[in-house]
């Protein structure tokens, strides 16, 4: 099926997707709203109904994704992967070939480091296995995966490649992320984008690098001792909290630039939910549109005297 012919309702009919660390956050919103859109979605991850991650969440499993995607009328099919395990992901793929003969959507969303996050310390003064830990989580496991998965994803023009990551690239580049590791961590997404670019755009695919802002993720709501329903009542304690959007946010703006057949102009990009909202129209679960890394960087950091709601 070609994209002219797919649904409006479903734009996505008939495309394979793999998100590459659903079990949570944006990941799993990502996953979901690929889904919505009528694409069969491959998730994985490391934390599964028989086995938890490093991070210790075990309520947030890929099977758990599958289930919400399924139940809400999508396709998706839960499978075990540790991305560091060159094998495993080998092993994805050729699945994935072997069901489908095609990959269209591939979305790096692999992290899992935040709870080796230290902020505040030099360089010397962070464990040095800390540090490398972050490193294989947020930079080695995208290598891989791309490693593999990009031959099947080429074999057809118009494939999409989205790695996701925190911070623009003008926000990013310009200011430190308070520790060496997870400086290199997120800014490697974003060169991968730029780097794989230049390699997708003579074989018809796209790949940009996407982020959303600052994100009501269960992770930071269970932090900040609230819910998705009063996640306000945390703005008392951070007042940048005002700004934060749903993980649903950064899926609808993924869905949205894999349903666009234009989107090879973003060829290379570094991309913000905020910025994509504006230019596909998707608002937040609340019907707003919240642009939180111009707000960080204007009014939060830049000393501007603005409300809020000018960024909503």
């Amino acid at each position: 099926m070609s994209e002219l012919d797919a649904p409006l309702d479903a734009p996505l009919k008939g495309r394979i997707a793999l998100v590459a660390g659903a079990t949570r956050g944006a990941g799993r919103a990502i996953a979901v709203q690929l889904g919505a859109a009528g694409a069969t979605v491959y998730v994985t991850g490391r934390t599964t109904l028989e086995r938890v991650s490093e991070v210790g969440r075990p309520g947030e499993t890929i099977e758990q994704t599958a289930e919400i995607i399924n139940d809400a009328g999508g396709e998706a099919i839960a499978v075990p992967t540790d991305h560091l395990e060159e094998d495993q992901v080998r092993v994805l793929v050729e699945r994935i070939d072997r069901e489908h003969g095609r990959l269209d959507i591939l979305v790096n969303s692999l992290w899992g480091g935040d709870h080796l996050l230290e902020f505040g310390k030099k360089m010397w003064d962070v464990e040095l296995s800390r540090g490398l830990r972050m490193l294989e989580l947020g930079v080695k496991t995208h290598a891989i995966t791309l490693s593999f998965a990009l031959p099947l994803l080429v074999r057809n023009r118009g494939g999409l490649v989205v790695e996701m990551t925190d911070g623009t690239d003008e926000y990013n580049r310009t200011r430190f992320r308070e520790n060496f590791y997870f400086d290199l961590a997120k800014n490697a997404p974003i060169r991968m984008a730029f780097n794989l670019a230049h390699d997708l755009k003579d074989v018809g695919c796209t790949a940009v690098a996407v982020t959303p802002g600052f994100l009501r993720s269960e992770e930071m709501l269970d932090a900040f001792g609230v819910t998705e329903e009063n996640w306000r009542d945390a703005i008392a304690k951070v007042p940048d909290f005002v700004i934060a959007e749903s993980p649903v946010y950064v899926g609808r703006a993924v869905a949205a630039i894999a349903a666009d057949p234009g989107r090879a102009r973003w060829n290379g990009q570094s991309l913000s939910s905020g910025q994509l909202a504006k230019e596909y129209g998707f608002t937040d679960t609340d019907g707003s549109r919240p642009d939180g890394w111009p707000y960080i960087m204007e009014v939060s950091q830049g000393g501007k005297d603005a409300p809020a709601s000018d960024y909503r």
